[in-house]
């Protein structure tokens, strides 16, 4: 009997390929299948399908009870088995990476419609992480959807014929070769879409074959594409199609000429699915889902970030967010080297009208890096492991006349350096360099071993005559080209190497470039990405502002792909939650024209942890914010309803403080301009709200110390020992300015709770002051030393060096018994004093090249 059902399922699954599931149950219907099988039948299937909805990895939310009808690949398909013979001939580990690409390949799948379903037009879009795979993973959605019966696949592959071209390659070898005579291609390497005579001979019903496009987003190549569909409209009624947006933030969202065209084709494709895949979400996110436009509406799928893979929070670190314990979030990797900002002008210049003409200087921290490139391709040659090329990249501009300018310096110093290999001086200094690099960035670190100067030096000469320095930009002839031989280059480019192309062997990167919004600043980063066999050797050159960026960005990456988690507990789905963007004092989101239909998130306290880590550090700024604390603890002091000192933990509490002292407090303590989150007006407007509510009317106020520390004193009689909270490193710390990263830890947010409360979590935390403290919020004074050395082992940590003791404050809120008052405010940057450079979409309205 079980053999029988066994062999009734899997009829079941061949109708499949043919039927939607509810029309496959209705075959069998007909077929004469008894019910209870068939419910036998459907239970299996539904078993399946829960599998896949349940999947640990990838997170994924999604619109109302979409059909999962894919329920993994099957013994009979051609397409996935081919990509996976591939990757497990490059070396992918079976029962990892290439399980893991299974898993969330089929979760896209899933989530697309049946190929037979009379009808469709879904949305998505699947967000990974910069250079991290997110190409094979959409080529294994391809391969998937084709082997259940897509037939036409469009991938919209960027704006620069390099990525085009990149994408078309892997495809073709993924795709295409190993069942070669089961693909039509209407592009190939050299040339993007020409529209054929004759549509029918690809679509027609006697043509079996799959069909597969590759383009640019140009306006002239899509017209010409959108057209050539109308055209065969008769013919694509029963064609499903499959439509990739790669770096779908770029060109896709708000632009005249390739949003309607996109759309466009969409109408003439009546089975068709659209898949936007991107790690920089931002514009994405923001378009107004009502509208008939490409607003992810139907799922949004996170993809996990790849054992191994170097991302934004690995390099730069980033800050605790709302609900983790800071000890447990990472500085990052000591990979970064500061530019000074005297450098800048001589690298990159000061105007548009500057470009033309300028010659740039090579810089001490522009020649360091160039000679510890040499070194790491050395170093590298002598492990004999991982990527066989070696690049670095410049970018300090869009501006094809500056990346030209770069070409004669930096050959000369090549030159230079090839003719003095004998020189004592100089391989004393890049023995120096080495050592130094090697000594803060400890190869062991990371699984490797170091390679000493003397073992490297004898592959110097061979790396320097390998070397080539090559100018990629839009006007350029030459490219970077890894389909010939090892490569070893020095890039300088803008545009053309910062979005989706796989710079590869990327070791080091001098990046001086001004941006103006978190997507273009995000995708910069080519530097991301997987660096087997040398893990320890990259490194960053970049002005300290944009090493801040980053960690910013960072944090906004993280809390994004949180709230995306979030919302998938809570059942949410694309149309009934909007994905909030921290802003940033100095940064947009995105760019204003994909701003339009953004409307201000309400902001709302509740549960939360505000704290401050930004601070300046001149004298009178910290005066005036410990003359705020005082008063504030003299009003406490007055005011409270019970005083509790805690000497031997160098802690006071003031119990049932009005809230008014709060407010007023929050009226004459100054926080930092950098840190849009702890914004008095809104907190102050927030409590007020509450109040009016009926809650919030009484505050708890701490002051955490030190017991090891100097003594402070906040009035007579009331005093703790000074914290030390050192500020991170930075080679060319910004005068006036000190960024502790943390200020308050977990068992900080529960100091007036009563009970054990040590053991708490976070959540713990909140649940016990809704139990106890349901109404009541609390504020937390760190009189914190102005010196604050770093504690052994901090080598991302400096001393505060503040010209007066520092005072920090932390505030907790309890969530609400009934709703919440929220409140509302905008924060723009404001880039008037910034001379910045924005993506240059040109490309998209000029004629194809």
């Amino acid at each position: 009997m079980t053999d029988e059902f066994d062999d009734m399922y899997e009829t079941f699954k061949a109708i499949l390929d043919a039927f939607p599931p509810s029309e496959a149950v209705k075959r069998l219907e007909l077929m004469g299948v008894p019910s209870e099988v068939i419910q036998q039948i459907r239970d299996r299937h539904e078993q399946q399908t829960i599998r896949i909805k349940e999947l640990e990895e990838p997170h994924a939310v999604v619109l109302g009870n979409r059909d999962t009808w894919y329920t993994g690949p099957q013994p009979r398909d051609k397409y996935w088995p081919a990509i996976k013979d591939l990757l497990l001939k490059d070396g992918w580990p079976k029962d990892t990476a290439i399980q893991n690409l299974d898993d969330s390949s089929t979760r896209v799948v899933s989530l697309l419609n049946h190929p037979k379903e009379k009808a469709f037009s879904t949305r998505g879009l699947v967000v990974g992480y910069v250079q991290s795979g997110k190409t094979t993973n959409f080529t294994s959605v391809m391969a998937k959807a084709a082997d259940r019966g897509y037939k036409l696949f469009i991938v919209l592959a960027g704006i620069h014929n390099g990525l085009r071209r990149q994408t078309q390659a892997r495809l073709v070898q993924q795709l295409v070769e190993p069942n070669p005579s089961l693909w039509s291609q209407l592009t190939d390497l050299d040339k993007d879409f020409t529209p054929t005579a004759n549509p029918a001979s690809y679509f027609g019903k006697s043509n079996k074959t799959h069909v597969l496009c590759v383009v640019k987003k140009n306006a002239t190549v899509l017209r010409k594409l959108a057209v050539w569909l109308d055209k065969a409209a008769d013919y694509l009624k029963d064609c499903p199609a499959l439509i990739i947006d790669d770096e779908a933030d770029q060109a896709t969202v708000a632009t005249k000429s390739i949003n309607p065209l996109i759309l466009s084709m969409m109408k003439s494709l009546p089975r068709s699915a659209y898949v936007g895949y991107t790690a920089s979400p931002f514009a994405n996110l923001l378009i107004d889902p009502s509208a008939e436009d490409l607003y992810p509406r139907d799922f949004v799928v996170n993809l996990p970030k790849p054992d191994g893979h170097f991302g934004t929070e690995v390099l730069f670190g980033r800050y605790a967010l709302d609900g983790e314990d800071p000890d447990q979030v990472d500085d990052g990797h000591d990979m970064i080297r500061s530019v000074p900002e005297d450098d800048v002008p001589c690298v990159r210049p000061e105007t548009k009208a500057d470009a033309e003409g300028f010659e740039p200087v090579i810089t001490d921290t522009l020649r360091r890096a160039v000679e510890y490139f040499w070194l790491v391709t050395a170093a590298r040659r002598v492990r004999r492991t991982g990527n066989p090329h070696s690049t670095m990249l410049i970018h300090t501009s869009v501006n094809t006349a500056v990346h030209n300018s770069f070409e004669r310096p930096l050959q000369h110093l090549l030159n230079r350096a090839s003719q003095t290999m004998t020189d004592t001086v100089f391989l004393s200094r890049l023995r120096d360099l080495w050592d130094q690099e090697t000594a803060r960035v400890p190869a062991e670190d990371f699984g490797e071993t170091k390679v000493p100067f003397d073992d490297l030096l004898p592959e110097l000469p061979g790396v320097l005559r390998s070397c080539r320095i090559i100018m990629d930009n839009s006007s350029s002839e030459a490219r970077l080209d890894y389909e010939n031989g090892p490569v070893v280059a020095i890039a300088v480019g803008g545009n053309t190497l910062s979005r989706g192309l796989t710079l590869e062997g990327l070791s080091v990167s001098y990046f001086v470039r001004a941006v103006s919004a978190y997507d273009t600043l995000l995708q910069m980063g080519r530097w991301f990405g997987f660096r087997n066999g040398y893990a320890d050797l990259p490194r960053i050159w970049m002005t300290d502002e944009l090493a801040e960026w980053f960690r910013h960005l960072a944090t906004v990456e993280t809390e994004m792909r949180r709230d995306i988690d979030i919302y998938i507990t809570e059942s949410e789905t694309p149309l009934t939650f909007a994905v909030r963007l921290r802003t940033h004092p100095a940064l947009r989101v995105t760019a204003a024209a994909k701003m339009r239909d953004a409307v201000t998130a309400a902001s709302s306290y509740a549960g939360k942890r505000v704290q401050t880590h930004y601070f300046h550090t001149n004298a009178d700024w910290l005066r005036g914010n410990t003359a705020a604390a005082r008063e504030l603890v003299t009003a406490a002091l007055s005011n409270a309803v019970r005083v509790e000192s805690r000497s031997t933990e160098s802690r006071y509490i003031f119990r049932d403080v009005p809230y008014d002292a709060v407010t007023d407090f929050l009226a004459s303590y100054k926080f930092h301009e950098k840190s849009p989150e702890n914004d008095a007006d809104l907190i102050s407007g927030y409590i007020r709200k509450r109040v009016a509510a009926g809650s919030l009317r009484r505050w708890n106020i701490a002051i955490v110390g030190s017991s090891a520390g100097e003594s402070f004193e906040f009035v007579p009689g009331i005093s703790v020992g000074r914290n030390l909270r050192s500020r991170v490193a930075t080679t060319n710390p910004s005068p006036d300015f000190a960024d502790i990263k943390t200020l308050m830890s977990r068992r900080d947010a529960a100091v007036d709770l009563t009970g054990d409360t040590a053991k708490l979590n976070e959540k713990g935390i909140i649940d016990e002051r809704r139990v106890q403290l349901p109404d009541t919020g609390l504020l937390v004074l760190y009189p914190i030393d102005k010196t604050s050395e770093p504690g052994p082992g901090k080598k991302l940590r400096a001393p505060l060096n503040a010209e007066e003791d520092v005072i920090g404050v932390g505030l907790v809120f309890p969530e609400p018994q009934h709703g919440d008052s929220t409140v509302e405010k905008y924060v723009s940057a404001d880039l008037s004093g910034v001379r910045l450079e924005d993506e240059d979409l040109s490309l998209l309205e000029g004629e194809d090249a």
